[in-house]
């Protein structure tokens, strides 16, 4: 194995899912500039997730649309006539 190759600064942060408000405290090096007051009184970095286990289909095992930024209207109106074709 290479010698220091991994980081030397892991600290815990504070993981939240903003889809359902989920979070975890874990120990990871992710950079971050806001601060949350966890469970045990202290406070730790936040990193806010747009999705994690507890909101994935893979693992809730329930189809769910994430659309932050307009990504499935976009491809709608770009494909709307060959959708059409395909329904009737």
């Amino acid at each position: 194995m290479k010698k220091d190759i991994h980081p030397k600064n892991y600290r815990f942060v504070v993981f939240k899912d903003m889809s359902n408000d989920y979070s975890f405290l874990t120990r990871s090096t992710a950079v971050s500039k806001e601060k949350i007051k966890w469970e045990d009184g202290k406070e730790y970095p936040l990193v806010k997730l747009e999705i994690s286990h507890t909101s994935h289909p893979f693992f809730t095992g329930k189809q769910k649309l994430v659309d932050s930024a307009g990504r499935v209207d976009k491809f709608r109106s770009k494909y709307k006539k060959h959708i059409k074709d395909n329904k009737s």
